[in-house]
């Protein structure tokens, strides 16, 4: 077990890279309909392929649904959230929690080398870092109790485990 986890064992985990898109210029009725057709939360909005931005039902719901706007008539451009943050395999997800909680997000979007290989969200996020909680009191339990011989003795008196 990997004890800092990264983005990269969270989207294994997951197993589908398949991230959402839609164009700026798509109406946000269609955006709607996308999310509701693939149960997603939000879809990466990107023209050709550059991300521009991402829009999601939050942001329907305070810039359309409060505002007595009509979806069919706003593009997505104009209540998608820009810029993007986004992270990369390796970054830590201890790390991508901070950030999002920081910056007010619940979407990221990895980039390798400049492509887009996968989405992670707060959910996702969270969940990876509770069962690396889980794991880690495990381990511990299990040591002080006596009844673990594995990686934690490796590492001997005043030394830490990382991945």
């Amino acid at each position: 077990m990997v004890l800092q986890t990264t983005v990269r064992h969270v989207l294994a985990k997951k197993g589908s890279a398949v991230v959402r898109q839609i164009q700026p210029t798509q109406s946000v009725f269609e955006a709607l309909r996308l999310m509701e057709r693939h149960n997603v939360g939000a879809l990466l909005v990107v023209d050709g392929s550059h991300i521009v931005g991402i829009v999601s039902e939050r942001d329907y719901a305070r810039k359309i649904a409060l505002n007595d706007r009509l979806s069919r008539n706003t593009i997505v451009s104009e209540i998608m959230s820009s810029p993007v943050v986004c992270v990369t395999p390796e970054d830590p997800i201890e790390g991508c929690l901070v950030l999002m909680t920081e910056k007010r997000i619940r979407h990221l979007p990895v980039l390798e080398d400049g492509q887009l290989i996968g989405l992670v969200s707060m959910g996702d996020v969270v969940g990876s870092v509770i069962s690396d909680q889980e794991f880690m009191i495990d381990e511990l339990t299990r040591y002080v109790r006596g009844s673990y011989s594995g990686w934690f003795d490796s590492f001997g008196p005043g030394r830490a485990a990382v991945g």
